[in-house]
């Protein structure tokens, strides 16, 4: 028996007061902002890794040529407080990790964290000027009513099969999800069969009955540490130290064992901050590593972090990005949004 289903009175609880808060979103008791420009968001259900800052990058690389755009997160698990604008001399540890990732990036693209989404998307505004607005996990942030809204649910994952915190994972009731425009299923298998295709769309079309898209990860060809690349390929050479800070690793650890890519794992949680013990403990590791040609490999995420404590010579990180199944539909929709806005 999971030992989580002895807490779901609570979760009758979590739900009571989740459903209150949106009945006075819904009837207007508790007031939403709007704004003219458009804004897009990303978000979901579950708590954890359903993949929204691959899907915010796949918005950034799909607008930016033609838009302004700006990127707002609360910056999650970030060491500072109120409204900060990503610059130069920001750290991962004053935006938080996404953000910081996103503004390494994407130069263009306008990057800033706020707990308090209104008054940053209204600071951006009146000093940027932006064509569109991503703000990232903000489902759950009512106080602004975006014109279109992502909801992202995990293929291993799904919303309708999890319960409400904290018994479960979610963060409110299913019934929820149709506030969204569209639905992606996201980490989903290179060759998915046609019935479970349509098998998860009628599940999901019982709570909403817009669009459902299906995406999976597309892992580069490469590994990069920003100086040096080396080919996918050629890491069967290498003996592999594989640092994981992320809530699910385990589509990681699949695609390194079908490229036959031996490693061993050292797993943290996720957004984890490294200590000097941590870091002590990774060197341990990697010293332990008998052969002449090593390395130590990562995510992009943990990457951001890492890299300014472990030597750049050793550590890489595997890039990876959203492919979207359809790819056309879904960007039309999100261009026709933007465009009617304009």
């Amino acid at each position: 028996m999971n030992f989580r289903l002895v807490l779901f009175p609570f979760s009758v609880l979590y739900a009571l007061i989740t459903e209150v808060r949106n009945y006075l979103y819904d009837k207007g008791v508790l007031k939403q902002y709007e704004f003219d420009v458009p804004v897009i968001s990303v978000g979901n259900l579950n708590v954890g890794g359903s993949g929204k800052t691959p899907q915010i990058e796949y918005l950034i690389r799909l607008l930016q040529d033609d838009y302004k755009v700006v990127v707002i997160s609360r910056g999650y698990k970030r060491l500072t407080k109120g409204f900060v604008e990503a610059d130069n001399n920001v750290t991962p540890a004053e935006i938080g990790d996404e953000p910081y990732q996103i503004y390494r990036k994407f130069k263009d693209v306008i990057v800033a964290v706020g707990e308090d989404r209104v008054t940053a998307v209204q600071k951006v505004l009146e000093k940027h000027h932006p064509d569109v607005i991503l703000l990232d996990d903000a489902f759950q942030h009512r106080r602004i009513k975006p014109g279109f809204q992502i909801l992202l649910t995990s293929f291993k994952q799904p919303f309708y099969k999890d319960l409400l915190l904290p018994a479960g994972n979610l963060r409110e009731l299913p019934k929820n999800a149709k506030r969204a425009d569209v639905i992606v299923v996201t980490k989903s298998p290179e060759n998915l069969e046609s019935e479970v295709e349509k098998n998860i769309r009628q599940k999901i079309k019982k709570y909403s009955g817009n669009a459902v898209f299906f995406s999976r990860i597309s892992y580069e060809n490469h590994v990069t540490n920003g100086k040096k690349m080396l080919l996918i390929s050629s890491l069967h050479e290498y003996e592999i130290l594989l640092v994981t800070g992320i809530a699910n690793p385990l589509p990681l650890f699949g695609f390194l064992s079908e490229k036959n890519i031996k490693f061993v794992n050292l797993e943290f949680g996720d957004h984890h901050r490294f200590s000097l013990a941590d870091i002590q403990q990774i060197k341990t590791k990697f010293d332990r590593l008998k052969s002449s040609k090593k390395l130590i490999l990562t995510t992009e995420k943990d990457f951001v972090r890492l890299s300014s404590l472990l030597s750049g010579e050793d550590l890489y990180y595997l890039p990876i990005q959203t492919q979207m199944v359809d790819s056309e539909m879904f960007n039309k929709k999100i261009l026709e949004y933007v465009r009617s806005k304009k």
